[in-house]
């Protein structure tokens, strides 16, 4: 049908086209057409899924901008045990509405409307209205129930990254960052702006930002993606590294393990890292032990160092901590 836009075709175009409304919903699924929402079908053989959803909700609405964790998916910013931008917008969609109301309690939608939107604050992103990243990034931090949702988010936007099978470049800067949780009365800024100076640019993955924190809650201070060489002289970036013990930390996430190429691009860094002058061990944890497990993570660091500084000096990047 010519009306629809993007495969989506709302009833009010159809009516307006001069169809008879009793026989409307009856001829549309006859020929193959599937309903979004109601007033909402998507065309025949279209895969519904969130971007069509969430198409179809701003057509009905023109005033709802994408945001929070639905603009997160647009972004590709990850989230802390979520799928944004991976897999899929987190249910429900959510949305902030520039003028009117905000979701009905039958609508499976979640729409904001205690935070103005300005235009500086809107772009356009793979066809949807959508916050800009600072934006996103705010909102997020801002609702974060944790300091590790908070952190992750922002060292997700700060960082280069590999998401959705796409490497994508840093979204926001800290400067920006600053400003955007600087912006007055707004619910949740007091702790957004406590949690922002533990980000970090250019963390690899939720779980690498998730283990830096509990380290850091272990008073474990290593450096993060230090620059070290081979003995070929080839430059490798490790997630952290104890420089006074010679201790490397890699944390092994999910984006780019499950392949035969993964793996052995894991095996010929684990081997180079292992020929770096400045390297006398390296321990691996998993996602999985990071989340799960992140005491025992510490303690194996814990370990490590104290036999690797056993017959000399602790340097600065070892800092005892409880217990």
């Amino acid at each position: 049908m010519r009306l629809a836009r993007g495969g989506v075709l709302l009833t009010v175009w159809a009516l307006t086209a001069g169809w008879p409304r009793g026989r409307l919903d009856g001829r549309l699924r006859r020929d193959g057409w599937q309903r979004i929402w109601r007033g909402a079908w998507a065309a025949p053989g279209k895969e519904v899924d969130w971007r069509m959803r969430a198409a179809a909700a701003q057509l009905l609405r023109p005033q709802l901008v994408c945001s929070h964790r639905t603009a997160a998916a647009v972004h590709r910013i990850e989230l802390l045990g979520g799928r944004a931008g991976t897999e899929g917008a987190p249910e429900p969609l959510e949305f902030t509405a520039r003028r009117g109301r905000g979701s009905k309690a039958h609508e499976p939608i979640r729409v904001h409307t205690t935070a103005r939107l300005a235009d500086a604050d809107c772009a356009t992103r793979r066809g949807l209205r959508v916050t800009s990243a600072v934006r996103t990034v705010g909102d997020l931090i801002r609702a974060a129930a944790s300091r590790e949702a908070a952190v992750v988010v922002a060292d997700s936007a700060l960082s280069p990254r590999f998401v959705a099978g796409l490497h994508r470049p840093p979204l926001v800067d800290a400067a920006g960052l600053a400003a955007e949780l600087a912006a007055p009365r707004r619910p949740g800024g007091p702790s957004a702006r406590r949690w922002l100076p533990l980000a970090v640019a250019g963390s690899g993955s939720p779980a690498e930002t998730v283990a830096r924190l509990r380290m850091r809650d272990a008073g474990l201070h290593p450096e993060t993606q230090p620059t070290l060489h081979t003995a070929a002289g080839r430059p490798l970036h490790p997630d952290f590294l104890f420089r006074a013990a010679g201790l490397v930390v890699e944390i092994e996430g999910f984006a780019f393990h499950g392949t035969r190429a993964a793996h052995e691009r894991d095996v010929r860094r684990f081997n180079e890292l292992q020929s770096c002058p400045d390297v006398r061990r390296v321990l691996r944890f998993t996602a999985g032990e990071v989340f799960g497990h992140p005491d025992r993570m510490t303690a194996t660091i814990r370990a490590a160092l104290a036999s690797l500084t056993a017959t000399g000096r602790p340097g600065p990047g070892y800092r005892p901590g409880p217990g």
